[in-house]
């Protein structure tokens, strides 16, 4: 275990000017708290914050974050206090240890929760300061290290984990060192078999190819000082887990693989690294697309390189990367590597305020900010992993703007990385100059021109078709808000009935004064309630006016269902819906309210049909309101209404609203009575088809010697429609009877 004045000397090597009695004190306090404990290794505990410590001395980070290191596990671990922290080591430590604290007394229904839960606090405390995010990595790799002294079903956890969330979580800060060793020793856990087996392979090719990499080196070496370039080449074989996933993903067997060997050429200068370009594709012949120009493009994690593969040696497929030292030095620590001295200070490195030093950061800040509104633990975490691991395509708008999406982005990703309210408001787009689906898969290149329309809401369908997070997260935002505005409008709707039916009007104003009794905290939160059937009406109005008699009135709207006639215009429940509803904005000469159109039921609120013969156009219907599953639609004569005879503040008055440019089937059932004879089915399915009706099941509900019974579920244009086919069954010799369930 490293004593206290290695630690120290250890930071005074990269920043003489450290804070050793911060660093002592912090040294001393640590040991002290976890004094008694022990891993599970059977080293004391204190030897795993004094690791993470040295791991972060070795990206030469300042003495706060050193001291983070070391007190990082005294608040969750120890009985040490935040306040007791930061007492002794300043507020600013001590909310830095507090981000890095897990969160153990929430009431939480899963472990997965739980993850969830701890790992938005996490990215939350990231936000504000990167010292947390560069701890928390050190802090993953160190019990990574030390993962084959834990419990078998424990390690497979924290590998896994690690898999889906640290290690891509590195690798977008461009901390790529630990990346590759986060993700080594989890696919050793994960896969030990599958590893053994391409390190066995790997072996063989180094033991086939033996001084292949040494000869390269030399030869490239020789050919970039023949023209004048000074470089440092190093050669290696590529990762068993970077192999694995390369199989994996594109299905390819070991000896398919083309680049098992990897060089990076290091040079001086930008201009030296495209010279260097110009030796190897004279030497050696390039192969067809596995170019790519990351210094002219650099990736959002501020990765700068030039990529080529060449066949070179002994037929040998090779991949350079070629680099100055700065973009080398970014490559392998990333955020770690921006170096940004304090005001009067020349020796230590602060990267406290790292924000327009590094890309990286500046992704990360924005899309915790994104992700961070308003939705559950579980779904930051989903969205956030789709963030971490696609790889990259590179698209631009036709001002020539970079956007960076992951493989697979449509344009609705794209509309959405360039502006939220651009995406918001997308109706279409055009690729490349041409008129495109809004599910096209985008290409490194394209440019991408965004078709708005302000009267445009994002259907909630489109979040199947994102990939990227903050697209998905913004339309299930925007889905909220929108349901949220349509139940208040049909809250509205509902209480003006209400109070009408008492001799009453609605005055929206006077209810805000009831909005403490009746348990809401805005106007909007009530009428909310009341369209999501959570409130009554009747409640409602008896706390406006405790002199009303509701229940009278309730039972009189129910004995004026349904009124027919409609004002002019309709109200759109959701944008691109075929669910109508009527919002009157003024009383008809006769006192009573306009009815509620109904036009289908694919929009995203709940609005059903009665699963016992549902309603088609033609039918007189009636809306029965129910809490947690919205409006079920009956038609007038349907049994199942007497149920709710002794509630009569649940019936809304609704109508059709049929749209001749865009006609709909509805669903209904049939019972049809058939003689039992050879092909009596396939004659009763060909009249159905014959008239344009959609069949979507056929039940056998009694089956005798001479005859049969059978339900048919099928969707028809209108009732005339429906009326018609069964006019042709009864007309048929095999058929006894048919008739409309609940008809």
């Amino acid at each position: 275990m490293m004593r206290q004045y290695e630690l120290v000397e250890r930071v005074t090597r990269y920043n003489p000017e450290a804070d050793e009695a911060l660093l002592n004190k912090a040294y001393v306090y640590a040991m002290q708290k976890h004094g008694s404990q022990f891993r599970a290794s059977g080293d004391p505990y204190f030897s795993h914050p004094l690791e993470v410590a040295a791991i972060l001395t070795d990206l030469k980070l300042d003495d706060a974050t050193i001291a983070v290191a070391l007190l990082h596990d005294t608040i969750e671990d120890t009985d040490a206090t935040r306040a007791e922290i930061d007492t002794l080591f300043g507020e600013e430590i001590g909310k830095l240890v507090e981000g890095l604290t897990k969160i153990s007394r929430l009431d939480l229904v899963s472990r997965k929760a739980k993850q969830a839960e701890n790992f938005r606090k996490l990215l939350l405390a990231i936000a504000d300061d990167v010292r947390v995010l560069l701890v928390k990595l050190a802090d993953r790799l160190h019990n990574m290290r030390t993962l084959h002294h834990m419990r078998e079903d424990k390690r497979a956890r924290i590998a896994e984990e690690t898999m889906e969330i640290y290690a891509p979580l590195a690798g977008r800060m461009g901390m790529q060192d630990i990346r590759d060793e986060l993700e080594d020793i989890s696919f050793q856990t994960l896969y030990p078999e599958a590893c053994q087996t391409i390190k066995e392979r790997l072996s063989q090719l180094h033991d086939k190819n033996e001084g292949l990499i040494a000869d390269i080196e030399a030869d490239l070496t020789q050919r970039l000082a023949e023209r004048g370039i000074t470089a440092k080449v190093s050669g290696r074989e590529k990762r068993a887990y970077s192999i694995f996933r390369k199989m994996e993903q594109k299905s390819l067997g070991f000896e398919q693989l083309s680049d098992i060997y990897g060089f990076r050429v290091i040079v001086s200068t930008v201009e030296a690294c495209y010279r260097v370009l110009g030796v190897i594709h004279t030497a050696w012949p390039s192969v067809p697309g596995r170019f790519k120009d990351y210094i002219s493009t650099p990736k959002q994690n501020d990765y700068r390189s030039i990529h080529t593969t060449v066949v070179g040696p002994k037929r040998q497929r090779v991949e350079l990367q070629i680099r100055t030292h700065t973009m080398h030095r970014i490559a392998e620590n990333g955020i770690a590597a921006h170096a940004l001295y304090k005001d009067g200070v020349t020796g230590g490195r602060d990267i406290s305020h790292l924000t327009a030093e590094s890309r990286a950061y500046g992704w990360l800040r924005t899309t915790i900010d994104m992700l961070s509104q308003g939705d559950t633990p579980e779904e930051f975490l989903e969205h956030t992993k789709l963030e971490l691991f696609h790889d990259q395509v590179f698209c631009f708008t036709p001002k020539g703007r970079l956007i960076a999406l992951p493989r697979g982005a449509t344009p609705i990703d794209f509309a959405y990385a360039v502006h939220t309210d651009i995406g918001n408001t997308c109706v279409g787009c055009k690729v490349n100059g041409r008129i495109s689906s809004l599910v096209t898969v985008l290409a490194n290149g394209d440019e991408v021109e965004v078709v708005r329309s302000k009267a445009q809401t994002p259907p909630p369908a489109w979040e199947n078709i994102a990939v990227t997070g903050k697209a998905r997260a913004a339309i299930r935002r925007a889905t909220r808000a929108s349901a949220r505005q349509q139940y208040g409008d049909l809250g509205k709707h509902i209480l003006e009935r209400a109070f009408e039916r008492a001799g009453q009007e609605l005055q929206l104003e006077d209810l805000e004064a009831y909005l403490q009794t009746l348990g809401k905290s805005s106007l909007l939160d009530l009428l909310v309630s009341v369209g999501q059937g959570e409130l009554s009406s009747r409640s409602v109005l008896e706390t406006v006016h405790p002199d009303c008699n509701a229940e009278a009135a309730a039972e009189r709207t129910k004995q004026a269902l349904p009124t027919g006639n409609a004002a002019e215009g309709w109200f759109d429940m959701e944008q691109n819906s075929s669910v109508k509803f009527k919002i009157p904005e003024t009383l008809q000469e006769d006192g009573t309210t306009n009815a509620l159109p109904i036009r289908g039921m694919s929009g995203a609120l709940p609005v059903r049909f009665a699963p016992n013969g549902g309603a088609v156009p033609g039918d007189r219907i009636v809306g029965i309101l129910t809490p947690g599953i919205g409006i079920t639609i009956y038609p007038i004569q349907s049994p199942d209404l007497k149920e709710f005879d002794d509630q009569p503040d649940r019936w809304l008055d609704v109508r059709w609203e049929l749209d001749s440019e865009n006609p709909e089937r509805f669903p209904a059932q049939i019972a049809v009575y058939a003689v039992n004879e050879p092909g009596s089915l396939a004659t009763i399915t060909r009249i159905i088809g014959d008239l344009n009706g959609n069949i979507d099941n056929i039940r056998m509900l009694r089956k005798a010697s001479d005859f049969h019974e059978m339900q048919i579920d099928l969707e028809v244009w209108d009732l005339k429609h429906l009326n018609q086919i069964l006019k042709q069954l009864r007309a048929r010799t095999n058929v006894s009877d048919a008739r409309r369930i609940n008809g």
